[in-house]
């Protein structure tokens, strides 16, 4: 952890570690404000042609009543895609289609400052038994809208008109980005390859998440 840094920033400030001795840091656990021109150094970076990978560490959690670490096909998915692409898994757990124990688990996961992100898979359907909207959304302190749109318009070529019962969803919670996908290996991989990835990636441009990171618990 870090201290007596520019800003006030105390031992609850999370970092990520960046090559070359550099570290994107910021303060995800106090209200404490990071002073402007702390914030435009580390902006700086993230606009800078030559941005580096940042690795994140990115926890896993497989929503059903039915998986076993045997057959969850979507989970293991994510964990192959998020350590193949130089991230680092922070946690994989399955948990069952109970609104408390997912919020109890995740809850957990976004007061930790070394998960920087956390990505679930299952229970976004229609039954009586998908509760995964219902579970998270209280947790977010911002949706990201876009993402369960952008998700539904990459799976309508695929699945034609049934992508409208798909009910992913992302958003922040204490300064970490959640993102719920369905629960096929499928719907896994599509999210995964067509945003996920890129919103990860502090390469990516025009703008992605991870540059975003130092100001999402601004005031």
């Amino acid at each position: 952890m870090l201290s007596n840094v520019s800003g006030g920033l105390t031992e609850s400030t999370r970092f990520i570690s960046m090559t070359g001795g550099q570290r994107l840091c910021y303060n995800n656990r106090s209200r404490i404000t990071i002073s402007n021109q702390w914030v435009e150094e580390a902006m700086g970076h993230a606009e800078s042609k030559n941005a580096e990978f940042i690795p994140l560490n990115i926890a896993v959690m497989t929503i059903s009543d039915s998986r076993t670490e045997d057959n969850d096909t979507s989970g293991q998915r994510l964990v192959d895609r998020l350590t193949g692409a130089g991230h680092r898994l922070a946690e994989k757990l399955i948990v069952p289609d109970n609104r408390y124990r997912i919020r109890e688990v995740l809850s957990r996961w976004i007061a930790d400052p070394e998960v920087h992100s956390v990505i679930t898979t299952g229970g976004t359907g229609l039954t009586g038994r998908d509760i995964t909207p219902e579970a998270v959304e209280p947790l977010f302190d911002k949706h990201i809208e876009g993402f369960g749109e952008l998700f539904r318009q990459l799976s309508y070529p695929l699945i034609k008109t049934s992508t409208v019962q798909s009910r992913a969803i992302a958003g922040l919670a204490n300064g970490t980005p959640i993102f719920c996908l369905p629960g096929s290996p499928g719907a896994c991989k599509d999210g995964w390859d067509g945003i996920i990835q890129y919103q990860l990636d502090m390469r990516h441009k025009p703008c992605n998440l991870v540059e975003m990171m130092p100001r999402f618990m601004e005031q």
